[in-house]
């Protein structure tokens, strides 16, 4: 049985100075690295910035813990097959198809005995990506499908801040930093380095992670939309500090360190939890995001304004207004425009997205994209409104409002052009005749 790490809360903010200690009295006053810090712990700092990044930008936190995370065994390569040999030479070299590409969810594992264990990093499956740790530019997307915690195994990525999506079963994410909880239309970030563990309090857990390689994910700019709307800072919370003082042998099993170090695995023996952190401060956090708490903004009068509107998160890049990684979501909304097409119009994007349903249904799909599955529409790849979806919009009356309710559907968007795997082409799950949803589109052309 692994060791259970209990939650000690939240605090509010996006990307604050926080400082939190599970024992009153652990955190240095007025310094970072005391000749001897309290209760006999070690002071260690992670930066996940330059050390000379600008202020507003810089990432660092100092963790007061139990053991270095310098203790652990030496590293040996790490067969999944299904997770790490896709990074390999920059997503692979060879021809990008610009067909419009969509898949079924991801079958989940057996939940009954005789079922082969999955846990969460098991569960990971590569659908494409771009760019690579090594030019620190770039996503890995992948979905995940999971019937079992991590019992003795932590994980830590060196090449990435992860973006955890889940859809289906809610996820306990215990981190170095304390622990986390999130359901089906919440979301958690884990910053670049930091060690964690997932647990499965519903027994069957399904979503998605984008591993961001470029700059952290901030909150957009707001221009003129004002002081207030979209993600509202507040609404991000970071884990209290909480730690486990356990060691392998006294729960009888043999701990393990996973790595993710420039697009392979690796494994070491620990004979301890890296979760051992007492005490902490800085910025270098964990956090979750509920996206029922997104204020949505919209158009009143006509036309609808660009999906930049939805955007959530976004990794920049060195071209200002341009996206490494844009996380944007779909909720619930009120569609008004007058004489307008409500839903997404037919188009063509410089931008690259991978597409995924969390809950309910996708106002451009009648059929076929259910929640769970995704779809890639590449650079220039026609897309839009299926042609059922088509007719019933331009036949609507627009004079009265069109209530969505029960969805949640989000895109990681990317400027670069987005190489899916071998095994999502190749997948079971792919739903081979995906254009044929466009089929049905009738000429109405009358000169």
């Amino acid at each position: 049985m692994s060791p259970t790490l209990k939650s000690n809360g939240y605090q509010s903010g996006f990307g604050n100075e926080f400082a939190s200690e599970a024992i009153p009295g652990t955190l240095p006053v007025g310094r970072n690295s005391p000749q001897r810090v309290a209760h006999g712990l070690y002071a260690e700092q992670i930066s996940g910035t330059a050390f000379t990044a600008p202020r507003h930008q810089n990432r660092r936190s100092w963790l007061y813990r139990i053991r270095p995370a310098a203790m652990h065994g030496g590293f040996v390569p790490h067969a999944h097959p299904g997770y790490d040999s896709c990074f390999h030479n920059d997503f692979g070299t060879g021809p990008v198809t610009p067909d419009q590409l969509r898949w079924n969810p991801l079958p989940q594992p057996g939940s009954d005995a005789a079922a082969a264990p999955v846990d969460f990093i098991d569960g990971l499956f590569t659908m494409g990506g771009n760019g690579s740790p090594t030019s620190m530019s770039g996503v890995g997307i992948h979905v995940y499908a999971a019937n079992r915690d991590m019992q003795g195994r932590f994980f830590y990525n060196a090449d990435a801040e992860m973006l955890i999506v889940p859809q289906h079963g809610r996820l306990k994410l215990d981190t170095e930093l304390g622990v986390i909880g999130i359901e089906p239309q919440e979301i958690a970030v884990i910053p670049r380095g930091i060690r964690f563990r997932v647990a499965l309090p519903d027994g069957l857990a399904r979503g998605y992670v984008c591993e961001n390689f470029g700059a952290f994910l901030r909150l957009p700019d707001l221009g003129p939309i004002g002081s207030n709307g979209l993600a509202n800072p507040r609404d991000f919370l970071t884990p209290k500090a909480a730690f486990e003082d356990v060691e392998g042998a006294a729960v009888g099993q043999d701990f393990e360190l996973i790595a993710k170090f420039q697009g392979h695995l690796w494994r070491a023996p620990i004979d301890h939890s890296p979760l051992d952190v007492v005490a902490w401060h800085g910025n270098h956090a964990p956090y979750k995001y509920d996206l029922r708490h997104f204020n949505t903004i919209g158009s009143i009068s006509f036309d609808h304004p660009d999906p930049s509107i939805f955007l959530v998160l976004s990794s920049p890049t060195d071209s200002p207004g341009v996206g490494n990684l844009d996380f944007v979501i779909f909720p619930p909304r009120i569609l008004a425009a007058q004489d307008t097409f409500r839903p997404p119009w037919f188009h063509r994007n410089i931008a690259s997205e991978f597409m995924g349903l969390v809950h309910g249904a996708y106002d451009a799909k009648a059929d076929g994209f259910a929640p769970g599955g995704c779809s890639i529409h590449n650079c220039m790849t026609g897309h839009g409104p299926d042609a059922a979806t088509f007719e019933k919009a331009s036949n609507a009356d627009t004079s009265k409002p069109d209530y969505l309710r029960d969805t949640m559907a989000f895109m990681f968007e990317t400027r670069a052009v987005i190489r899916p795997t071998q095994q999502a082409l190749d997948a079971a799950h792919r739903q081979r005749e995906y254009q044929q949803c466009w089929a049905g589109l009738e000429k109405h052309f009358k000169p």
